[in-house]
């Protein structure tokens, strides 16, 4: 499931083009849409309770919220936008998709929305921002998920330099005390030496699933990469198929490897397939390769290290999350040049440092 459903609350995301809001329903739902003026009402025929906060996304300024009316109040110079009421579906509740146009000719162009309009075909924008509104009388904190990859009876990479589960929650624990100097509420997936379940896919699963509520406002999965002795560098991965012709072995071992990690790397490639089936699934991809992007060009800055870029894999525990959600391998363990930095304090802090920054820039918090 997605946020709880009491909370009215919308997701907001800034995109190339227009603003998207995203509202929970409890149930599928008829719609009819009026855009007059510098207001959209949407009026259901289910009920949700009694909301309403300031908008900071381009082309909206505020929401409210009560019964079966939903208010957006559109920015000065803007006159559009389309709703669309999409079904439950791929594991996401009904939900209310209203999208404001944020193009200076497109925004100044009344629309004529229809009852039960039907969504745009689904595509892949790149976000410029994640924003969530406060509601009335609150402040909004952002929340963010951080695993430590591996542990307990799982050490993952291992070398004569660092060991993979000690070296991911030495830089997560640093990870959170940044974040949390800046008022975001840090979720640690373990604090401590141990595994969440004896079967992987269990503890995959029990990794994800702290992100699955509309709460968490991004996932990160911190891992350290395993090779040759020549192979380096630092590499950012957001879920998706694999590029043609890359290399499986990479999410089969992070996904637990032999067999485990085989099945489990072929279910989350069948998931990677259907997400083209599902809007808001778009959205979380859109977003997660935005937060991948600066994530990994900060690690790049702070460490020099060679960029092997950000790609798609099919990594089982990002597969899950319903917001943004990277995994991020910090380096390579196994080699004569990297394992010694990653055993270095000093090296670990800058690493840390770029992740938690990326974060607060995907936030846009200071």
């Amino acid at each position: 499931m997605l946020a709880p459903l009491a909370l009215a609350v919308p997701r907001v995301g800034s995109h190339d083009g227009y603003t998207r809001l995203v509202f929970n329903l409890p149930k599928a739902a008829t719609s009819t849409v009026k855009v007059s003026g510098q207001s959209v009402t949407v009026r259901l025929n289910v009920k949700l309770p009694a909301e309403q906060g300031a908008l900071n996304a381009p082309g909206v300024t505020a929401y409210a919220v009560a019964g079966g009316t939903v208010t957006v109040t559109l920015a000065k110079g803007h006159a559009s936008a389309k709703a669309s009421v999409l079904p439950a579906a791929s594991g996401q509740p009904a939900r209310l998709v209203i999208d404001v146009p944020t193009s200076v000719a497109a925004s100044r162009i009344p629309s004529t929305p229809q009852a039960r309009s039907t969504p745009a075909p689904a595509r892949t924008p790149t976000p410029a921002a994640v924003t969530r509104p406060a509601g009335s009388g609150t402040t909004f904190r952002p929340r963010v998920v951080l695993d430590a990859g591996h542990g307990g009876i799982d050490p993952g990479m291992v070398s004569r330099w660092v060991t993979e589960k000690e070296l991911t929650l030495a830089i997560a624990m640093r990870v959170r005390a940044e974040l949390v100097k800046h008022g975001i509420d840090v979720v640690m997936v373990r604090e401590t030496d141990r595994h969440l379940s004896k079967d992987k896919r269990t503890d995959l699963d029990m990794r994800s699933r702290l992100a699955t509520t509309g709460t968490v406002s991004a996932f990160v999965s911190i891992h350290v990469n395993a090779a040759g002795a020549s192979a380096q560098g630092i590499e950012t991965y957001y879920f998706g198929q694999p590029l043609a012709g890359g290399d499986r072995s990479q999410a089969v071992r992070e996904n637990g490897g032999g067999s485990v990690g085989q099945e489990l790397t072929r279910q989350a490639a069948n998931s990677a397939q259907n997400l083209l089936g599902d809007i808001l699934a778009q959205a979380k991809v859109a977003f997660s390769r935005q937060l991948a992007q600066k994530v990994q060009a900060n690690l790049i800055s702070a460490t020099g290290a060679v960029n092997r870029g950000v790609h798609t894999d099919t990594f089982y525990v990002i597969r899950n999350p319903t917001t943004a959600a990277i995994l991020t391998e910090i380096g390579f363990g196994t080699s004569p040049s990297e394992g010694p930095r990653l055993a270095n304090d000093a090296y670990r802090d800058r690493i840390a440092q770029a992740i938690a920054r990326a974060i607060l820039d995907f936030l846009n918090t200071k």
